[in-house]
């Protein structure tokens, strides 16, 4: 099957790191509310909602210009659950690490988002939540407060950027009413 590229989207340059200190006014999520250890539980409990997502039958069909379709979102979503599984892995591993810039809109691009597979990109979802559901388990009680920066210089502890991961997941399920 052919795709037509789809014109680019905006770029969000929004800096959403207050989302893993206070509730989103947009899609509810409250950070406050997800202890460490219950982060793996959370983002697991989104895996079925993803995979609903990428099976309707609009999911490849962006709702409006300048907005990812929902298998664009899907795809992005996997994406972020290998970039911070990666992030808590440099956290756990070394101290203070700063953390590459990840341009979520080249990824988009470069990965060609608009013609993936919605039923490979829902196993892949599951995967990429099990793979870091599974990390966010195995913190030790003393390491949720071990620290990462941002290339922008924003620091998270292990707590913070679980839950900031966290509202990047729920928010885009949000995003596609999913």
């Amino acid at each position: 099957m052919a795709f037509d590229e789809p014109e680019p989207t905006p770029g969000d340059d929004k800096d959403w790191t207050w989302a893993a200190e206070r509730p989103c006014p947009d899609c509810g999520f409250d950070p406050l509310a997800v202890e460490g250890s219950g982060l793996g539980d959370a983002l697991r409990a989104t895996t079925g909602r993803w995979r609903a997502v990428v099976a309707r039958r609009d999911a490849g069909h962006r709702p409006a210009s300048g907005v990812w379709s929902p298998l664009e979102y899907a795809c992005h979503v996997r994406d972020v659950h290998r970039v911070f599984t990666e992030r808590v892995a440099l956290m756990l591993s070394r101290d203070d690490p700063g953390f590459a810039n990840w341009d979520q809109d080249a990824a988009a691009v470069e990965g060609r988002y608009f013609e993936q597979d919605p039923a490979v990109v829902a196993d892949q979802i599951a995967a990429a939540t099990d793979e870091t559901a599974a990390q966010y388990d195995a913190v030790p009680a003393g390491a949720w407060e071990r620290t990462g920066r941002r290339s922008n210089g924003s620091a998270f502890t292990v707590l913070s950027i679980g839950r900031y991961h966290l509202h990047d997941v729920m928010h885009h399920l949000h995003d596609v009413h999913g």
